[in-house]
């Protein structure tokens, strides 16, 4: 039986593309995505919001810096990736994020001139800042 990583997002993004270069010239794009769900619960509407750290390589990932911005609804395919390195400091750090190798747009410009419901922030789930995705300890 063989290994499978694929993931399939829909979501909004929460910050703008961030897009640099590798020393060898190799366009990459960072950027975050807020996927939500809902449910009822005795009669109570829930919701939940997730956040997913992403990068999207070449091409894709000048197209993704070129046309989405924060707020941008969008929908992504790729597989998840582990990366592992040491701080300054020499302690250990682990990031889990999505490589996107498919994307669609999922917002026309109709909608992009309507004013935007307010995007959850990523300080409103995490209090007590545990989230392990902080973009600081990003490498690049």
């Amino acid at each position: 039986m063989s290994d499978l990583n694929r993931v399939v997002l829909v979501g909004r993004l929460t910050r703008d593309v961030e897009l640099k270069s590798t020393p060898s010239g190799t366009a990459v794009a960072s950027f975050s995505i807020a996927v939500g769900k809902t449910w009822s619960q005795n009669g109570e509407k829930k919701e939940q919001v997730s956040f997913f750290n992403c990068i999207a390589w070449a091409k894709l990932g000048e197209t993704i810096a070129e046309y989405c911005n924060k707020g941008h609804r969008i929908g992504i395919e790729g597989n998840l990736q582990q990366r592992r390195w040491d701080d300054k400091e020499g302690n250990k750090k682990s990031v889990v994020e999505v490589v996107v190798t498919g994307m669609q747009f999922l917002q026309g410009k109709q909608e992009e001139q309507q004013a935007a419901p307010r995007q959850p922030q990523q300080e409103d789930y995490y209090p007590d800042d545990d989230n392990p995705f902080n973009d600081d300890d990003i490498p690049f």
